[in-house]
């Protein structure tokens, strides 16, 4: 039996994106074992993913970590991470392994210099290919994201007599405006407008950090419009997400966990672009995305990730997205 650990401590949508990889070892790889390695703050993205036998969460204590992974005496290390700790755990662990490449010089050549040396190739490939050795290919069955079981009585039951009660039995679109970076997120204003086309109900997803912004477009846009940020579990977004009719996000990690549902979805492209390889997968499956970004700013991409403000101070990249 070969026992793999795969290795990604960050984030949600990169974890994501790593699942078909873990399927795809799982099922090509006959009496294979699959073990994955993140932090505590991500063990909802994978938990339930029954293509793994055990999740490893990172604890302050990296040598007391590493000591716990040696117990295991893996055969393979599969670092779809690819940083400077998971080198260190490498090093100490001493078996084989095979890392991916982040592609850094080139996304730095694109951000510094405008200079396009990226493969035209989603980073889902890019993961499958870490594991090539193995002869193990991409199977076209897109991302997974496993709820639990019992996930429509848990919602049902704990959100009876609110406004979200019945949610997922109507229609809705669903409306990301969280992201980790300010530039990758649309202003406030951009969001009511849209909203305000909108007919039907919309459900705005986000974290505790998304509160005000969120009460801020639920007061101007209408009552249709439903404020759900802070008020969810990952799960119960995930849940959301699913029997959502459409979704419209932002580059952030609910947009590839819409993917894995299979959800039509428009995603709106701040500072950061589609050509660094992250845009909704879907695998050999119909391609339900749409693309909205302004194109030709020779300031963008004006960084891999993201930033708290505009570096130039004019936020092009979204206050120039046509809401239409």
């Amino acid at each position: 039996m070969a026992k793999f650990l795969i290795i990604r401590f960050s984030s949600i949508g990169d974890i994501v994106l790593t699942t078909p990889v873990i399927r795809c070892l799982k099922t090509q790889l006959s009496d294979s074992e699959i073990h994955f390695a993140t932090k505590p703050a991500y063990l909802p993205v994978i938990e339930n993913n029954p293509h793994i036998t055990k999740v490893h969460l990172l604890n302050s204590d990296l040598n007391s970590y590493v000591n716990q992974l040696k117990s295991e005496q893996f055969d393979y290390i599969i670092d779809l991470h690819n940083n400077i700790r998971t080198a260190y755990i490498k090093t100490l662990l001493g078996v084989k392994s095979f890392s991916f490449d982040k592609l850094n010089f080139q996304k730095w050549l694109m951000v510094q210099f405008k200079i396009n040396r990226l493969p035209h190739k989603h980073i889902v490939d890019r993961y499958i290919s870490t594991v090539s050795e193995f002869n193990v290919n991409n199977d076209g069955m897109g991302l997974d994201y496993f709820l639990p079981v019992s996930q429509d009585d848990l919602f049902n039951d704990k959100f009876r007599g609110t406004i979200f009660e019945n949610l997922i039995s109507s229609k809705y679109i669903a409306f990301v405006i969280g992201a980790n970076h300010s530039t990758k997120r649309l202003p406030v204003s951009k969001i009511i407008s849209i909203c305000k086309k909108i007919s039907q109900k919309v459900v705005l997803l986000g974290g505790h950090g998304d509160q005000e912004r969120s009460l801020e477009i639920t007061n101007a846009s209408g009552s249709h419009v439903l404020n759900a940020c802070g008020k969810f579990t990952l799960h119960e977004s995930a849940h959301v997400l699913k029997h959502a009719e459409h979704v419209i996000t932002h580059d952030t990690g609910l947009m590839h966990i819409a993917a894995a549902f299979g959800k039509p979805i428009t995603s709106v492209w701040g500072n950061t672009i589609p050509q660094f390889g992250m845009t909704p997968y879907f695998g050999i499956a119909k391609n339900y995305s749409t693309l909205v970004e302004v194109a030709g700013l020779n300031c963008r991409p004006c960084s891999k990730i993201g930033f708290a403000k505009c570096p130039k101070n004019h936020f092009k990249c979204m206050t120039m997205i046509n809401e239409e």
